[in-house]
């Protein structure tokens, strides 16, 4: 054999290795997994939930918020920092206007913190106020750490918008 036909046969077989890893990994799984319910809150975040409820009468307690209701800009690659993300508490006045962003760092975020702290700068770089509970708090707590914010609209002013009067004055 010449050198020619061994380089050959080299770059041959390693076309026909890089076409099969190619195809391997664009293969998508064609097996079907069962699709099953699951609780919208965990068993750690219904009793915050219901904390937050009872110490902010006054606003709407938002779960589970995706980030792409809180945040938007112009570029898919930024856009990519906070797609998919989700936060656990978002509350609002009756406006819809956001007061803080609320989030229970029970032991599920052991080992998390990097995340967190990312997401934390992804929420406060577009204005709003990121609260952090390692366990639900007194209802004083959760009272002072809302109104202790000097660009939060006072809880007892909150007034709808006119499209939220409009809708809630419409007879069934």
């Amino acid at each position: 054999m010449t050198t020619t036909t061994i380089v050959l046969f080299v770059i041959v077989g390693l076309v026909v290795l890089i076409a099969l890893a190619t195809a391997k990994g664009n293969k998508r799984n064609t097996t079907k997994s069962p699709i099953r319910a699951k609780a919208v809150l965990t068993l750690n975040e219904q009793p915050m939930y219901f904390r937050l409820v009872e110490s902010l009468p006054e606003v709407i307690v938002l779960t589970q918020v995706a980030f792409s209701a809180l945040l938007t800009t112009k570029l898919q690659g930024t856009r990519n920092k906070f797609n998919r993300k989700v936060c656990d508490f978002v509350i609002c006045t009756k406006a819809f206007t956001v007061l803080a962003i609320v989030e229970l760092d029970d032991a599920s975020h052991n080992g998390r913190e990097k995340e967190d702290a990312t997401r934390e700068v992804l929420l406060t770089e577009a204005g709003y106020k990121v609260l952090r509970y390692k366990r639900t708090p007194s209802v004083d707590t959760i009272q002072n750490d809302i109104n202790g914010y000097e660009n939060t609209v006072p809880l007892e002013k909150t007034e709808p918008n006119w499209q939220a009067k409009k809708f809630t004055e419409t007879p069934l």
